[in-house]
């Protein structure tokens, strides 16, 4: 389901439908929505509501993914530290549309720093911020908490990535027609 129908304040900007991801080119077509399960969608929307209680909320840089992009990214990465090589049994968590990348943004829906920015690949990127800066380490703990709160669990080298904790129960979603190819 499209998340902008369980709570329309929830931002989308799916990165993978721009250049500004690891493929450095859009692997979406334009006007993607953001799909995940319904219970995934839920489940956002109580990180989403919990986050307004604080000023902030949530904005979406991916969520269901094909298995054609899956392999476009893995041909560009090959690095399973980072995406799942879409070869092996297990899968990706997005193409079951049991989990999403995201970050915070603040009332007006504005960027707030955060350790680095979308696949940034590094150990910069880890769930467990090592920086010094006490304003990033506030905003990612808020959004990690939010999402705690709602039931997902994090990525150990992607503190954007949240996964729902039943996602081995769903089976891959190869391809939709409203997602992209």
């Amino acid at each position: 389901m499209d998340i902008k129908s369980v709570d329309k304040r929830i931002v989308i900007e799916l990165r993978y439908a721009g250049s500004n991801n690891v493929a450095r080119r859009p692997l979406y077509p334009p006007g993607t929505p953001a799909l995940v399960r319904a219970s995934v969608a839920r489940r956002l929307a109580i990180a989403q509501e919990y986050l307004k209680k604080k000023g902030y909320g949530l904005k979406i840089w991916d969520a269901y993914r094909s298995q054609a992009t899956q392999e476009q990214l893995w041909k560009t990465t090959h690095n399973r530290s980072y995406v799942s090589d879409p070869s092996e049994g297990r899968g990706s968590m997005h193409i079951r549309g049991a989990a999403v990348d995201a970050t915070l943004v603040d009332a007006a829906g504005n960027d707030v720093p955060m350790p680095t920015d979308f696949d940034s690949f590094t150990p910069a990127a880890f769930l467990e911020y090592k920086g010094r800066d006490p304003g990033v380490r506030g905003n990612l703990n808020l959004l990690q908490k939010a999402m705690a709160h709602a039931g997902f669990y994090g990525l150990r080298t992607e503190w954007w990535h949240f996964c729902a904790p039943d996602w081995k129960r769903y089976d891959p979603v190869p391809e939709l027609k409203s997602a992209a190819q």
